[in-house]
């Protein structure tokens, strides 16, 4: 069975070609698309591409919160904290 990412598998032909999907899906570095009563309830991935996806999520959490941040500063006006002022009342210094 021909995999890819235009042409989801519904839930019962996964379960038959799950070894198939879970393949295709680590060679294409492409999700497999599980549909059930033809909606999309599920995709297969590969676990170094969904642990990629997960380190790109972060990344853009902390940039961000540090946009957020920059915003809130410029709204209160308040200025940054100096680095040796942060480690000293860390106890880094």
């Amino acid at each position: 069975m021909y995999m890819t990412i235009d042409s989801p598998l519904s839930f019962t032909d996964a379960r038959r070609h799950l070894s198939e999907a879970i393949d295709t899906a680590c060679s294409t570095h492409e999700p497999i698309y599980v549909t059930r009563h033809g909606q999309p309830v599920a995709a297969i991935i590969g676990a170094s591409d969904l642990a990629h996806l997960l380190e790109l999520a972060e990344e853009m959490a902390d940039i961000r919160a540090a946009k957020d941040a920059r915003d809130e500063m410029v709204a209160t006006g308040q200025a940054p904290i100096p680095w040796d002022e942060v480690k000293a009342d860390l106890g880094l210094s």
